[in-house]
């Protein structure tokens, strides 16, 4: 009987020795070369740019706000819920 096709060339890679690990002869990471001239430039702080820096702390407040504020919801929500079901409880005692 005759093997079909597929299953031949599937054991023939089955049987197949794997190629030997690929050595690297570089390291992974380049060597360090200094910054040119138009690097040190763009990496410079920028005047124009000042006004439209990301200012921290008005950032971390404003999220402590609403932490805060998530918090208070969820401490509302199930004060009643709580408040629901004991007096469910005591109406049918």
């Amino acid at each position: 009987m005759a093997q079909p096709t597929f299953l031949s060339s599937l054991r023939s890679r089955l049987r197949t020795t794997p190629p030997p690990p690929h050595h690297r002869l570089q390291p992974s990471r380049g060597y360090h070369v200094e910054l040119g001239a138009r690097e040190k430039a763009l990496l410079e702080e920028d005047v124009a740019l000042k006004r439209f820096k990301s200012y921290k702390n008005s950032v971390k407040q404003v999220s402590k706000i609403g932490n805060v504020l998530t918090l208070a919801v969820v401490l509302a929500c199930s004060y009643e819920v709580v408040v629901a079901t004991s007096t469910k409880l005591g109406k049918s005692l």
